[in-house]
């Protein structure tokens, strides 16, 4: 037996970790080198077309429909492919991170959907990124019962009927994987080394439990970014062997630019697209992001006070559900984020109102299904998503013919009557303090002041800090957004945070990295494109 052909990709400054072997096989890691030598130059090219684009809009201060790809908005006769059984309810989806306990918790959830993410809720350590993969592998051959050392307790899956359908989020275009190197020393984008191992180890095992490769792709920016995913499925599919249109693809409508693309996506990915997801933190990050020389008229109010019921953003939702609708694709909502307290039942009492307010809202706009971040809301979405579908497995039919968005309703941002406060930068410094603390610690999804807080949590903080500084904004006390002033207040911070955990804990974590990375990205004249950026140059692992 002759020996087996060397990898094809680089490991570099990695430690080994237990089992990686079984993740990083000599196949495996040759798809993902055929994936980055066929599709990484395609990439490049896009992330270059972004920077062109977001200086055109600082150029106009405008977005419009593209006039070059009318024809197809306006051809009501191309839809989506039929959802696949496992994705025709999608009523509940539940999110979080790929780590052992996360795996089994989110899968015996009762929600229909785990979001398994290898994006915003998780730092891409290399521990995190091959373990996640597998912790998936082992739930699908239910290997993966456990007892949690600290508290003892020990997880185990249900049966195979009563588990979410699991739909992957790969990291977005514009990250690489640093730890793993082609030939000619390039590193391999993450998406494709997320997508890739998930794809060639799982695909066929998830058709043979009646299921299917599903994904969720995040940070989409342009129609032409989804005809790479198209490519990258179309190849992947005849690598391994399995019939074109096994794959599902919901994309996240989450930057500006994608609102006005939304049919074309569909359009690009409509053998493989099964929805489109209507997010809210990384939305308003990108409108910022791409409008932050815009004047006054761009400038966001604290983020808690951008609810998905300002114009601007009903404009977004509702002629996303029409867009979906009239294509024969899932509208999915957006994230419920409440972590209950387990101390003060009041909290958890006013939380779960506004919970059920808004997926009441969501199912009766005609969304057929909705994100939560903790177990305990499942059965809040469930109850507000059974109230509108009864029996069925989604509102498809509910075309919402009634919906006119022209190109400026989705950029009115100054619709909304209400400004920037004082007390919104504090919490904007002390949540991206404490996220990106967390974050250099390895964990990407995190409880702050009862809300589960992700990547997209930092991007908007920091944006907004950014924003209002350059904006000049004067808040209510009569202060004015500088910053010496951010500098104050995070100074403040660091010693809140000081004296709340004590001398020991704080010298142990990354506080003052957290802090200093903070107010760089914030005050730098030159903004920098995503936090994760330099953060992941800083992440240890």
């Amino acid at each position: 037996m002759s020996a087996p052909a060397p990898s094809p990709l680089a490991i570099v400054d990695a430690e080994p970790l237990p089992r990686q072997e079984e993740v990083l096989t000599d196949a495996a890691l040759a798809f993902v080198a055929e994936l980055h030598r066929l599709f990484t130059p395609r990439r490049d090219e896009l992330l270059a077309r972004r920077a062109l684009r977001r200086a055109e809009i600082a150029r106009t201060s405008t977005l419009d429909f593209l006039p070059e790809t009318a024809a197809i908005r306006a051809d009501d006769s191309w839809k989506v492919a039929p959802a696949p059984a496992a994705l025709n309810d999608r009523r509940v989806e539940i999110t979080g991170p790929t780590d052992r306990k996360m795996t089994v918790n989110a899968l015996n959830s009762g929600a229909r959907v785990w979001l398994a993410d290898f994006e915003d809720a998780s730092a891409p350590t290399w521990e995190n990124v091959v373990t996640g993969q597998l912790n998936l592998t082992d739930a699908y051959t239910r290997n993966i019962d456990f007892t949690d050392p600290k508290s003892g307790k020990s997880y185990a899956l249900k049966a195979d009927e009563d588990l979410a359908t699991v739909v992957m989020r790969p990291r977005g275009w514009h990250l690489n994987e640093r730890h793993l190197v082609a030939a000619d020393g390039t590193a391999v984008p993450g998406a494709l080394v997320d997508f890739g191992l998930y794809f060639f180890h799982n695909a066929r095992r998830l058709i043979d439990l009646g299921k299917g490769p599903y994904f969720y792709l995040p940070k989409t920016e342009s129609h032409l970014e989804a005809r790479l995913w198209n490519d990258v499925f179309v190849f992947a599919q005849d690598y391994v062997g399995i019939p074109q249109g096994t794959v599902r693809a919901t994309v996240l409508i989450e930057t500006i630019t994608a609102a006005y693309e939304m049919d074309e996506i569909l359009y690009e990915l409509r053998d493989h697209a099964s929805g489109l997801n209507a997010g809210r933190w990384d939305y308003l990050f990108s409108i910022v992001k791409n409008f932050r020389d815009g004047g006054q008229k761009f400038v966001l109010p604290d983020r808690n006070a951008v609810t998905m019921t300002a114009p601007f953003m009903r404009a977004y939702t509702e002629l996303l559900v029409r867009t979906c609708h009239r294509r024969g694709a899932h509208a999915i909502g957006g994230m419920a984020a409440f972590i209950p307290s387990r101390r003060d039942e009041e909290v958890n009492k006013v939380a779960f109102e506004k919970v059920k307010a808004d997926k009441d809202r969501e199912a009766g706009d005609g969304f057929d299904g909705s994100w939560v971040a903790h177990p305990d809301l499942v059965p809040i979405a469930m109850a507000s998503f059974d109230a509108v579908l009864g029996d069925r497995p989604n509102q498809k039919d509910r075309l919402r013919e009634d919906v006119s968005v022209a190109a400026g309703d989705l950029i009115a941002v100054d619709s909304l009557d209400v400004k920037p406060t004082y007390g919104g930068l504090v919490n904007a410094v002390q949540v991206g303090i404490r996220y990106i603390e967390a974050w250099l610690r390895g964990l990407g999804a995190v409880a702050i002041f009862n809300l589960m807080e992700d990547a997209a949590t930092a991007e908007i903080s920091r944006s907004q800090i950014w924003q209002w500084i350059n904006a000049g904004v004067v808040f209510e006390n009569g202060e004015s957004a500088t910053p010496e002033l951010a500098r104050k207040i995070a100074a403040e911070e660091l010693a809140a945070i000081r004296a709340e955990i004590g001398e020991e804990a704080f010298a142990a974590g990354n506080w003052q990295q957290a802090h200093d990375l903070l107010l760089t990205v914030s005050l730098d004249e030159d903004y920098a494109d995503f936090l994760t950026l330099p953060a992941y140059e800083q992440l240890t692992g």
